[in-house]
């Protein structure tokens, strides 16, 4: 009885409870605090969820307009955005947690989109652009250059004028949206809590510093390889098609770093044989040199769809001993000028790079150091500013005794925006009738830079007849008369080389094949508006290769030369000089003798046999690898193999060069 007593009295105790608090709280009062009680955290996980969304779309949207400029085509852009074997998430993922950790930083949401993306949308661009003029994309090295591109737009914008005009107009409608975009980003988005800051940070600052530990190519990731990201380095095109425009362009970035090779040793470069050869010339004299790098010589008659009026270039093909194998196509001049003057190859380096631009920071033997040990003035010449292609800091590097750039002559004449080869050679007759002893000349030439825009000539003196729409037959008429006068001019050099008592040689041969866009493939020369970087002997051959002459005023022109990479001319320069020497005669004698072009994609032996992916084979011929190391130890390492190979080299340097 007592228990349920109590029992009783517990009830009517709560219920006297209850009817006071009904009382004092109105029954929906404390229904609505409940529920916001239980709708606050449920309202902010949605817009932390939604703010995420928003910029995981914003992400999206980026990438995908990134490899639609870059691609040229909505179908790959899907394709490369769904396709499981490809790393269009893993993109995805970076760009959305960029956009966390920047957006953290910030303090306000959303505005990452507006630094990242017209930074990358400007460089897709930029690599479309590079794509159409010089085949390849965008690499991090390009950056190093910007000035040189701005320096060239003035011709761009004469080329294609209306062209500009609308980028030009679309880059300031671009800048006005952008900047009525911040505004409004300013206003309107929302400011991040402090938790919210802090946990963004936690979590996407170490993902974003794990994944960027795993991109050096140098060494092999699992993760990386599970995100299906692939350095395909042997293949760039095949590496921005795989990868797209962001991860490729994150994997080019150590090329910068360049590694030694496998087997770099001291005792390797130390077993590297050298050859007794005897001192001086074999010649009755120190004859003189004049080497002209001539830019975009090329054979437009080789066109065979095409008729021409008249042969543009007859002096050079009466004299040609041979054709050079460009490694470049419609660009990049300084890397055949390197190999050309160094004899070093571009097929040692990482893809992509620029050997004036990146790696060229001590003194290297070249062609120069050799003259001038012998006693030669060695000049370098060249109609352009001296900061193009550090060039000024190169020559220097490369032993010349002084470089002439346009402020260091006189006024030249110019045919279009460009120095004419006509009085380039006027003053290179005029600097050589100055010297009192032997000469070594290096000139690179101007009048044949692209693009070839038509009314750069008042009067184009070579018929273009063929199937060609108007544009495209203005633009090799153009590019045709420009062959013509250089063709004019080396005759002028030639009369005047022959009237002199000294033996003189003469070096020309062109840089690599003109950028004539639409040309090529609307004649059916090529399926596209570039070259192509892997293809037969015969295919690759056919484009990369321009006219190489190898004259003397006591001998005349050599003729069988064959077709040679560019690092192989030092080799026939002094054999034409009659010079012994032990890298250049010697060691690189040993190379040629087996090999006439080395190629990062392919070798061609002797006798015209090809050997594709060479760099990528389980074994390697063990000349070239003594090539390679040989390079690496002059480049980057510590020039064990200087004296014995660059002794005259080591006596300047030793000298204080």
């Amino acid at each position: 009885m007592t228990g349920v007593r109590n029992f009783h009295e517990s009830l009517e105790t709560a219920l006297a409870l209850w009817n006071t608090s009904a009382t004092a709280i109105p029954a929906t009062e404390g229904l609505q605090a409940g529920a916001d009680a239980l709708a606050r955290p449920v309202r902010v996980l949605a817009a932390v969820a939604g703010s995420l969304a928003v910029s995981l779309l914003l992400a999206l949207a980026t990438v995908a307009a990134v490899e639609l400029l870059t691609r040229g085509s909505v179908e790959a852009t899907y394709a490369f955005l769904t396709n499981a074997e490809q790393p269009g998430w893993a993109t995805l993922g970076v760009f959305f947690l960029a956009y966390l950790a920047i957006d953290a930083l910030i303090g306000r949401q959303h505005k990452a989109v507006l630094i990242v993306s017209p930074l990358m949308l400007l460089m897709g661009v930029i690599s479309q652009q590079k794509q159409v003029f010089l085949t390849d994309p965008l690499y991090p090295t390009d950056l190093l250059f910007g000035r040189q591109i701005m320096e060239l737009m003035p011709v761009l914008v004469q080329d294609r004028p209306w062209t500009a005009v609308g980028l030009g107009l679309g880059a300031l409608a671009a800048v006005a949206a952008l900047v009525g975009l911040w505004i409004f980003a300013w206003r309107r988005f929302r400011p991040l809590t402090r938790r919210e800051r802090l946990s963004r940070l936690l979590v996407a600052l170490p993902l974003l510093a794990g994944f960027a530990s795993i991109m050096d190519y140098n060494d092999f990731s699992w993760v990386r390889d599970r995100l299906k990201i692939y350095p395909i380095l042997w293949d760039q095109a095949e590496n921005y098609r795989h990868n797209g425009f962001t991860m490729a362009f994150a994997i080019n970035l150590p090329m910068a770093n360049v590694k030694a090779p496998a087997g770099y040793t001291a005792d390797a470069i130390d077993r590297i044989p050298t050859k007794v050869l005897p001192a001086g010339t074999s010649h009755r004299g120190k004859p003189d040199v004049i080497v002209v790098m001539s830019e975009s010589l090329w054979d437009p008659t080789r066109i065979e769809s095409v008729k021409l009026s008249a042969d543009p270039m007859p002096v050079i093909r009466e004299n040609m001993g041979g054709h050079v194998f460009s490694p470049e196509f419609g660009g990049l001049t300084a890397n055949i000028e390197f190999e050309a003057l160094t004899g070093f190859s571009n097929a040692f380096l990482p893809t992509g790079s620029i050997p004036y631009q990146q790696y060229v920071r001590k003194p290297i033997p070249s062609l120069a150091t050799f003259f001038r040990a012998e006693g030669y003035a060695t000049r370098a010449i060249h109609p352009f500013s001296g900061w193009f292609w550090n060039r000024t800091n190169v020559y220097q590097a490369f032993g010349f005794d002084t470089f002439k750039d346009v402020e260091a002559m006189p006024p030249l004449a110019r045919r279009g925006n460009f120095t004419s080869d006509m009085a380039l050679t006027k003053e290179i007759m005029r600097q050589a009738d100055t010297q009192s002893g032997p000469f070594f000349f290096f000139a690179v030439t101007l009048q044949g830079h692209g693009p070839y825009e038509v009314g750069r000539y008042a009067k184009n003196t070579i018929g273009v007849e063929g199937g060609l729409d108007a544009r495209d037959t203005q633009v090799l008429a153009t590019y045709t008369q420009g062959v013509k006068e250089a063709d004019d001019s080396l005759k002028v050099l030639m009369d005047w080389a022959s009237a002199r008592d000294r033996e003189t040689i003469i070096v020309v041969f062109g840089d690599h094949l003109p950028p004539l866009n639409t040309v090529y493939r609307n004649s059916g020369y090529m399926p596209g508006v570039t070259a192509s970087r892997k293809g037969t002997v015969e295919q690759m051959k056919k484009e990369h290769e321009t006219p190489l002459v190898i004259w003397s005023n006591k001998t005349g022109p050599r003729k069988d030369i064959g077709t040679v990479s560019p690092a192989f001319l030092s080799y026939h320069i002094l054999k034409e000089a009659g010079y012994e020497h032990p890298y250049y005669t010697g060691f690189l004698g040993d190379v040629r003798e087996k090999l006439s072009v080395i190629d990062r994609y392919m070798l061609v032996d002797t006798a015209g046999r090809a050997t594709t992916e060479w760099s990528r084979g389980k074994s390697v011929d063990p000349l070239l690898k003594d090539f390679r190391l040989l390079q690496h130890d002059m480049m980057f390492g510590r020039q064990r193999g200087l004296e014995r190979f660059f002794e005259s080299h080591a006596d300047m340097m030793a000298a204080g060069f």
